[in-house]
This record gives C-alpha cells, structure tokens and sequence, in this order.
C-alpha cells in the first residue's frame, strides 16, 4: 500500500563536502594555474627564465616574440569568454594576462621614439649583410650613392664581392677593407668614405667563425667603428653565437667610444645580445622602429621577421634617423643611420 504524498518522505539531500575538501581543490586549481602560466611563458619569456634563451630551441623561438605575444593575446581572450561563464578559470586568467604584461613591457617601448638629438656631429652608418654574395652589387652602390654613409658594414662580402664592388664606389670617395676571405659567406668588408681621412684598419680573429673589421683614426678621432658578423644560433652552433656575442663588451664597455653595426643573428629579446651590449644604445630602438623586421628567407613573408642587423653606438652617440632598405637577391634589408656624435 502505497503512503499518501503528504506522508512521503523527502529525498535526502547530498552530503555536503568537507570543507577541507574545497579548499584543497582550490590549491589544486591555483597550483595547475601556475603550471599552466609556466607553460605559456616558456615560449614567450626563455630569457627570463634560467636563461633558457641561450640554448635550442628556444634562442630560436624568442627571436620572434612579436608574434608569439599575439598568440597569447589569443588565448587570453579565449580565457576571458570562457571566464564569463566560469569564474573558476580566474587563476588562469591571471597567470596569462601576467605573461603577456611582462612580454609587451619588453618589446612595445621599441616601438617609442627616444628625443631627437639636437646637437653633436653626425655620422652616417649603413650595414647589409649580402646574402653570400649575392646581393646585387649594382644596388649596393646605388644606395651607397644614395645615402652618402661615412662608414658601411657588409658582411659576407670578402674579397670577391669587394673586388665587384670598388669599381663602383671608390670614384664616389670611399675605400675598401676586406678581411681575406674569397669566398663572400665568409668575409666582412668596411666601406669608409674618404671624409674620414687617413684610417687603421684592423682585422680581428677572435670570432668563432666571421672575422671583423675595426677602423680607428682619422676623422673618427677615438672612436672606433667596427664591421660585425655572428654566426647564426642554428642548433650546433649555439656554443659559437654566444661566444661571438661575447666578445661585445670590448667596445659596448669599452674605453673608447664605439659604433658596431653590422649582422648580429640576433634581436634584443636575446639576454646574450642585451648583455653583450650593455652600455651601447641600438639605433632602430632609439628612432622607434626596433620592431622593424630586417631579416626574411623571402621578400614575401620578410615583413615578419625579426630584426637582427643593428647600430649600435656607446652611450652619449645617440640616433637622429633610422632607415630599411630592400636590395635585391638578399635576405637581409640594408640599415642606414644617422648617429649624432657628442661634442
């Protein structure tokens, strides 16, 4: 017989959960969280984090850092909407949008103009690396003819491509200095225009693999300009680039006033490249334009690329303008500036 509905007992209720229970969630939620944030800042922030930039693949990935924040725009956005409908996803939020703070306060002042200088003598500088030789070397003398530099760094351009080249730009006033090198991929060669006077030019060894041009006296005075060339960080050969960057805080600490400019493989997201310049100003990121790619395997995706050829100048030598140019038959872009030199 069945009770009336007046006299049915009521359906038990869920046993609450202790509440050490929810609180151990809660620190299981928060310690996935910060894991989670982990995951997300290893791509995005290797430099930061026990230096993990210096070795592959991440002194690959942070090259483009850029692009990789964008990615984590993405997903913080992705987090936002599901945040809408479940609060619990608050700890993950966080740890993101913190990874994307941090990223964006390291690279958007690059794109922030420092002060124009307004005194000081100026001082032209151009660097390209020539793609092997490659680079068509009737370009090459068009924008040397064009921008009129008082000193030009090219790299992979030894003796051969040196050789094409004078014949071209020494009835304009400039000279040559090639490091011995026949084969282009090897060599570093100086240009300097004949503005600058009777100048010593020395020839350094000391890299792993591209030797450099250092030119002192003349019209430069104590400063010394230097033609450079890394190697690249491709796996294998990540001991040598740091060891090449290395070799920097001769002239960025130096005694002496210094301009190094040439191809560096890599960008100021590289700790290895920040250190090695620490007391040298780059001169893409002074104008504002540290963000401008200069380095593409093709014309069509090289407005994605890193910027990896800089100027670099000493404290006190700051940037007035700073230029890309597109030289056929060459990965790279051309970097032409105007360094003003204090008093």
């Amino acid at each position: 017989m069945t009770a009336p509905p007046d006299r049915l007992s009521p359906a038990a209720s869920p046993a609450p959960r202790p509440r050490g229970h929810r609180r151990r969630r809660g620190v299981a939620r928060y310690l996935v969280a910060v894991v989670f944030s982990l995951v997300v800042a290893i791509p995005a922030l290797p430099d930061l984090l026990f230096g993990l930039d210096r070795r592959s693949p991440f002194v690959q990935l942070v090259s483009f850092r850029p692009w990789i924040l964008c990615g984590v725009a993405g997903l913080l956005v992705l987090l936002l909407v599901v945040l809408v409908f479940e609060r619990r996803v608050l700890p993950f939020v966080a740890g993101v949008l913190a990874v994307l703070l941090v990223g964006a306060g390291m690279v958007l002042p690059r794109a922030l103009p420092d002060p124009v200088p307004t005194g000081g003598a100026p001082l032209r500088v151009l660097a390209f690396n020539t793609f092997e030789g490659d680079a068509d070397v009737d370009a090459v003398a068009r924008l040397i003819e064009a921008t009129r530099p008082d000193a030009v760094a090219l790299v992979e351009a030894g003796d051969d491509y040196a050789e094409r080249l004078a014949p071209l730009v020494e009835p304009l006033g400039y000279a040559l200095h090639a490091t011995d090198s026949r084969r282009d991929v090897q060599g570093v060669t100086a240009v300097v225009s004949d503005r600058l006077g009777d100048v010593d030019v020395r020839i350094g060894e000391e890299t792993s693999s591209f030797p450099y041009v250092e030119v002192t006296g003349g019209g430069l005075g104590e400063l010394r300009f230097v033609a450079f060339h890394s190697v690249a960080p491709v796996p294998g050969s990540v001991p040598d680039w740091n060891s090449d960057l290395a070799l920097l805080p001769q002239w960025c600490s130096g005694p002496t006033p210094a301009v190094v400019a040439g191809d560096f493989n890599a960008t100021l997201d590289h700790s290895a490249l920040r250190a090695g310049t620490a007391g040298c100003g780059d001169a893409g990121e002074q104008r504002g334009a540290g963000l401008v790619p200069t380095w593409g395997p093709s014309p069509r995706i090289r407005g994605l690329g890193p910027q990896i050829d800089h100027v670099f100048a000493t404290d006190g030598i700051t940037a007035e303008t700073f230029d890309v140019h597109d030289v056929a038959d060459s990965d790279h872009r051309a970097v032409v500036t105007t360094l003003r030199l204090p008093g």
